[in-house]
């Protein structure tokens, strides 16, 4: 899905897949009565998600900004969180081809936070088990608050993060570390949006008079816009919700154009004022819905973290 096009800066949507998490975990404290009648759950109480990640041709730049779960997980695994991704190596992988990009094209990969599900696909399990750099020419960007928050011996979040998604590339020497907001790319500034995680960060894009603001997991769907609708797996939610005012405030104000990773409908949309300081709609919203690939889920039941 074309975003944003100007010459010599294109921004598009792509699935890297979707998967299942549980609707009660998705929206925290909301009530199951609210939350079903925007995004309904299936018998499991799970819901879908898209794992929508961008890429941005700038110039001679070209670069994805997250990219989903990945090829190296058991079907255990995929049946608890839905998993559907299938492709080449994953779907990923098919939708970077439908735009005449190989991986070999990437040169910069910007992860908002190292969460199995955005931070998954940054790494590829070859024939004979040997897992390695997905886009094996791209630096990648990564918070260095996040990197270590992500190695804490804690088991409220190792669920979370899983090592053959992160240690291949610290032993191929391919990590950029950010200590603070950092236009990495010209036009896409990496800005801190903590509560999530502490160090979670979200994608300024800005073009031309144009911002598109790429929300990750500050506010996964279009139905968490409002400031309580946090989810249970935010590790400070009170500190989400004061990120959200602030940044949602700033998107009304400056008319931004919102983008959602995982709203399994809803791709963007322009930012307009609803209710007090920070309340946020949708003017203009542009559906890319997620559809599931032609595998099946296989395998049991275990918990799980986001």
């Amino acid at each position: 899905m074309l975003v944003y096009d100007n010459p010599g800066f294109r921004v598009h949507a792509i699935h890297a897949g979707r998967i299942r998490l549980d609707g009660g975990a998705m929206f925290g404290v909301v009530p199951k009565p609210l939350w079903e009648k925007r995004i309904p759950a299936d018998d499991r109480n799970r819901i879908p998600l898209a794992m929508r990640c961008l890429v941005v041709e700038a110039g001679e730049r070209t670069v994805l900004i997250d990219d989903g779960v990945g090829n190296k997980e058991t079907g255990k695994f995929r049946n608890i969180y839905g998993v559907h991704n299938a492709g080449s190596p994953t779907r990923l992988e098919d939708e970077l081809r439908e735009l005449e990009i190989e991986p070999e094209d990437i040169d910069t990969v910007l992860l908002t936070h190292l969460h199995f599900d955005h931070a998954g696909g940054s790494t590829v399990q070859v024939e004979g088990g040997e897992v390695r750099p997905a886009f094996p020419n791209a630096t990648y960007v990564i918070r260095r608050g996040e990197w270590d928050f992500a190695h804490r011996d804690n088991e409220r979040i190792q669920a979370s993060y899983l090592a053959h998604n992160l240690e291949p590339l610290e032993r191929a020497g391919v990590i950029q570390f950010i200590d603070e907001d950092t236009e990495v790319v010209p036009g896409i500034t990496m800005v801190r949006t903590p509560g999530h995680t502490p160090h979670h960060q979200s994608a300024l894009i800005r073009h031309d008079g144009t911002t598109l603001f790429y929300l990750a997991d500050l506010v996964p769907t279009s139905a968490h816009l409002p400031l309580p609708w946090i989810m249970g797996y935010d590790v400070e939610p009170l500190v989400t919700l004061e990120s959200k005012r602030e940044w949602l405030t700033r998107a009304v104000e400056e008319e931004w154009v919102l983008l959602f990773e995982h709203d399994p409908e809803v791709a963007c949309g322009r930012a307009r004022p609803r209710g007090g300081k920070g309340g946020c709609d949708l003017a203009d919203p542009e559906r890319h819905p997620v559809e599931d690939d032609a595998g099946g889920e296989t395998g049991g039941d275990a918990p799980g973290d986001m």
